[in-house]
């Protein structure tokens, strides 16, 4: 019987090693995930400021239309001071946030939109900024270290642009034969 009671306690100890080198690689891996140059798109105010905005659909698109122009201008500040590889580098990750920031707007205009949330307020700024965003990406010199992030970039502005101008319309549409739903969050269901 103490063989048995042995041979239990070792295969104990061995699940609990392999557990604990288990464990181990995981935390190994994802402390060195973590140093690797992972792109963050929005700043942790930013990500304050969206959770404060919480499910007020007008005030988060309108923060993400800033955080979008707030970018833009440091694409065309760049783009003043003359294009050294440093420079195309910071380029290179400013238009992978507008990207991401585009797709996340996009993303949240498909969510308010499927709640017939009353969103043409900030529909109405960010259509109007839209033209900017295109215009000023078009613009850019060509350069190899970021060429396909501008095209990654253009591509999700050209979503965007198309999706909010189509929702505005909807909206518009939607809003003049439900009166009584105006400046509503969410649609009840009946």
């Amino acid at each position: 019987m103490a063989a048995t009671e042995q041979a239990v306690g070792f295969a104990g100890k061995m699940r609990r090693a392999g557990l604990v080198i288990a464990v181990s690689l995981l935390a190994t891996g994802s402390l060195l995930s973590g140093q690797k140059s992972q792109h963050e798109t929005l700043t942790p105010a930013q990500v304050e400021e969206i959770r404060e905005a919480g499910i007020d659909p007008n005030t988060r698109i309108l923060l993400y239309a800033k955080y979008v122009n707030q970018h833009m201008d440091a694409i065309k500040e760049l783009v003043k001071e003359g294009l050294s590889r440093s420079r195309s580098v910071k380029m290179d990750d400013e238009l992978q946030t507008v990207t991401a920031l585009a797709d996340e707007l996009d993303s949240n205009l498909d969510q308010y939109g499927s709640r017939k949330a009353d969103i043409r307020k900030a529909l109405k700024k960010v259509t109007d900024d839209l033209p900017k965003w295109s215009q000023a990406i078009q613009g850019l010199p060509a350069n190899t270290t970021f060429d396909l992030s501008r095209k990654d970039a253009l591509e999700s502005v050209q979503d965007l642009r198309d999706d909010a101008t189509q929702m505005l319309t909807e909206q518009r549409a939607y809003f003049k034969e439900h009166k009584d739903q105006r400046g509503q969050e969410r649609a009840e269901p009946d």
